[in-house]
């Protein structure tokens, strides 16, 4: 019997530090406890129909949406473990207000803080569809030994350490980058690590898929409706019409169109003029690793990761995928508005 080599995420990590520009065990640390945070959640979604886990708490986020009970869940899990970990010092979350700082041990002291959406898509959950977490990691700017303050947040996503996301669906993988590829680890239950499993994932430069809310089309700027209409024409040379796709999930919907080459489009409509995803917390890190695995990300105007933040929870639109299909979209776009 041939024995493959089995390389776990700890070791990857390990492996790979020299590239972080002046890492040392710190990084290696906080992802660590990232990835034991994950198989805790892993193993909450995965029994969620036999405990009471389902359904809604009974409050409100700062999103002004319901609140589930994986939401709560998984935001202290993780809120937990990096606390845990001795390397964050503060976190910025979907499901908290204001930035969370921790001042005790040696997390005062850590050199990152983390911006990141606890578990995406969890009003799917009750119906078995695929959920994730994403996560961002920066250097923070303030001294240490300081204070946090908002402008350690308030970076532009060029400025991240690493980013990643967790898909939690047939089974789970962690993905993440740190600026030198992407590469994606699932979870071997039988050994309960994250194991190198999609090494250097890259996305096609084109694909057939596109991602996005038809129920919306009537809100939707014209450029959109019209790239739409594109996706639907027949045309055997760019092998139109395309397959539209849409799981709600921000995660499952970037990860198949990572895999097997789409878009995803999030973009503004009446109700939401601004946009409905988070800047810091979901498109900043969805862009470090579309653009790390050869993808584009952009607001339909900027690239996203050269947004400066100016408020914890910004909303703004996402255009993200593969290359082509998203170049194509800001062609629509921009034409459309300039009319």
């Amino acid at each position: 019997m041939i024995m493959h080599k089995v390389t776990t995420l700890n070791q990857f990590i390990i492996e790979r530090q020299a590239e972080i520009p002046g890492a040392t065990g710190e990084f290696s640390r906080l992802l660590h406890h990232i990835g034991i945070a994950a198989k805790k959640v892993h193993r909450e979604v995965n029994k969620a129909g036999l405990v009471d886990i389902l359904g809604k708490v009974g409050s409100i986020n700062v999103q002004g949406e319901d609140q589930q009970k994986l939401d709560v869940y998984a935001d202290k899990t993780f809120m937990d473990e990096l606390r845990a970990s001795g390397e964050c010092c503060g976190v910025a979350t979907e499901e908290n207000q204001d930035i969370v700082v921790f001042e005790e041990g040696l997390s005062k002291d850590g050199k990152y803080i983390i911006c990141m959406d606890p578990l995406d898509g969890s009003s799917n959950i009750d119906v078995n569809v695929s959920v994730g977490t994403i996560f961002s990691i920066y250097k923070r700017i303030s001294p240490i030994g300081e204070p946090l303050v908002m402008d350690d947040f308030f970076q532009p996503g060029t400025e991240q350490v690493a980013a990643g996301y967790v898909i939690y669906g047939s089974s789970t993988m962690l993905v993440y980058t740190s600026g030198n590829g992407v590469n994606g680890f699932t979870l071997d239950t039988s050994i309960g690590e994250f194991c190198l499993s999609h090494p250097n994932m890259q996305t096609p430069e084109s694909g057939k898929i596109y991602s996005i809310n038809e129920g919306n089309y009537v809100n939707f700027p014209v450029g959109v409706k019209k790239f739409i209409k594109y996706c639907q024409e027949k045309d055997e040379t760019t092998k139109r019409p395309y397959t539209s796709r849409y799981i709600g999930s921000l995660v499952a919907d970037f990860h198949r169109n990572m895999l097997k080459g789409g878009v995803f489009l999030y973009p503004q409509t009446s109700s939401h003029p601004t946009g409905k995803l988070r800047l810091l917390y979901e498109c900043n890190p969805m862009a470090f690793i579309a653009e790390q695995s050869g993808g584009l990300a952009t607001d339909g105007e900027r690239r996203i990761m050269e947004i400066k933040p100016e408020a914890l929870h910004q909303r703004v639109p996402l255009y993200t995928g593969s290359r082509n299909m998203v170049q194509k979209v800001q062609e629509f776009l921009t034409f459309f508005n300039n009319i």
